[in-house]
């Protein structure tokens, strides 16, 4: 079950990189929360963060939380295929399309 899940956020991760390159955008993906606020901390042109809500050690609130304490200008949208509310943050629900993402983009950071 863990390999599958984790197959399965891969790939999540991999179609939501595609999508957004198709949109122009330049892309810098982490594996995980750690290693996205690393990435935060070291590269000023992130602009936005877009992170799935559950994952391990750190869920994506939490990283949400930390990454406009950080960065208090970040903009910040959050995924989910079983959370209904973003506690304050854009959610855009899973399975979503291409047009989700870009509605969600132009509605909550202007960009896109």
């Amino acid at each position: 079950m863990e390999r599958s899940l984790a197959r399965v956020e891969h790939l999540v991760l991999e179609v939501t990189e595609t999508m957004l390159k198709d949109l122009g955008c330049e892309v810098v993906t982490a594996p995980g929360a750690n290693e996205a606020l690393e990435k935060l901390s070291t590269d000023r042109r992130i602009e936005v963060l877009i992170t799935d809500i559950n994952m391990p050690r750190m869920d994506g609130y939490e990283l949400a939380r930390a990454a406009v304490r950080m960065r208090k200008r970040l903009k910040v949208i959050v995924l989910s295929g079983r959370e209904t509310e973003g506690c304050g943050f854009p959610l855009i629900r899973k399975p979503f399309l291409l047009r989700d993402l870009v509605e969600t983009m132009r509605r909550t950071t202007g960009l896109c």
